[in-house]
């Protein structure tokens, strides 16, 4: 009798990145993403980020794809639409064959000054999707991903447009980012009655200083089986160091644009401690931040951006540190989130299943 034949792949690529399947879905991705936010900034927000141009960027990706990431991301929105345009000419440039790259965007903000060019409405979806695959140079998109929470739409329309885009080939997966948990799970139950595509991930806000998502959105995707993308996993550098210390300049981008807000002091204590793990492993502050985040079975991908190759070849080397047990400990206890309701509540009231542990 015939055997069913092995197709699950290694766990890392040639290039020694772990693959890791991305949700409920036969996708595999790199434990790293290549973040774009720093591609094409010009003037505003985006220009403060960054401001790399086609040279740059080429270079970038090289650096990334040869490390083993299989996996970049980008959005409609960032450099007003640059960062895609530049991705996309990239990929060409270095003829980069398109099955070996997983290409992620997404869809929300303004496009334009109308109010029909921005949001999750059908309408702007679609469009949107249309002038990402132009600016991209692709014929699909392989996660395409609602860049928030749009008030005005409501959530069966947004997936039901993401749903057509599936059908029609454009799109094969669909994601979420910077949803709240109940609206997440309001999503999923509405795209299992209406027998519409799943969603297969998140894309979240995660670090050692913004621990949030462990209250409810983190328990809701391993019960989901979502997987989690994290966004700036330095805290916009923070969890670098530099920003902390005898040492610290008050010329770098977070006395510019101070995203995502950080508690500084309990951030400091944190630091602290990294600083002490760093010097013990010969390793830098930012590679522990990321190390600590590969190694929460919740991650899916660590999403990482850079200006220059020797940033993200630091970055890129995280994926060597290994963090002991005492380690991962004291990391932990100094990160704590403080007890909340009804955390606290449901903890207490685990002791009536005492009798199941062990």
């Amino acid at each position: 009798m015939p055997t069913t034949p092995n197709i699950t792949p290694p766990a890392t690529n040639s290039g020694g990145m772990r693959m890791r399947q991305l949700g409920n879905s036969g996708l595999f991705v790199s434990e790293l993403c290549l973040g774009t936010m720093t591609f094409g900034g010009s003037d505003g927000i985006w220009g403060m980020i960054g401001q790399l141009q086609q040279q740059q960027v080429d270079e970038l990706v090289t650096t990334a794809l040869a490390a083993g990431i299989n996996f970049i991301d980008t959005a409609n929105v960032y450099g007003g639409g640059a960062s895609e345009r530049l991705l996309g000419q990239s990929l060409k440039n270095l003829g980069v064959n398109r099955s070996e790259v997983v290409i992620a965007t997404k869809v929300l903000g303004p496009m334009g000054a109308s109010p029909n060019t921005r949001g999750a409405s059908r309408g702007h979806i679609m469009s949107q999707c249309k002038a990402s695959l132009q600016r991209l140079q692709l014929d699909y998109i392989d996660l395409y991903q609602i860049h928030g929470f749009d008030k005005a739409t409501p959530i069966a329309e947004t997936l039901e447009a993401l749903n057509t885009l599936v059908q029609h080939g454009l799109v094969n997966y669909i994601g979420l980012s910077n949803w709240a948990a109940w609206q997440v799970i309001k999503a999923v139950g509405i795209a299992e009655a209406r027998r519409l595509c799943p969603i297969i991930s998140l894309q979240a806000y995660y670090t050692l200083v913004g621990r949030d998502l462990e209250r409810e959105v983190i328990p809701m995707l391993e019960a989901e089986n979502i997987g989690l993308m994290v966004w700036s996993p330095l805290a916009g550098g923070y969890l670098s160091g530099k920003y902390e210390g005898p040492e610290a300049s008050e010329e770098n981008r977070r006395a510019k644009f101070d995203f995502p807000p950080v508690n500084r002091e309990r951030g400091s204590q944190v630091i602290d401690v990294m600083r002490g793990i760093a010097a013990k492993k010969q390793t830098s502050v930012a590679r522990i931040a990321l190390a600590w985040l590969l190694h929460q079975q919740a991650v899916t991908s660590v999403i990482i951006g850079a200006k220059r190759i020797d940033q993200l070849q630091d970055n890129i080397a995280a994926t060597q540190v290994q963090l002991t047990l005492e380690e991962r400990a004291m990391l932990d206890e100094v990160s704590r989130l403080p007890d909340e309701y009804p955390g606290w509540m449901l903890e207490r009231q685990l002791e009536y299943r005492a009798h199941m542990q062990g």
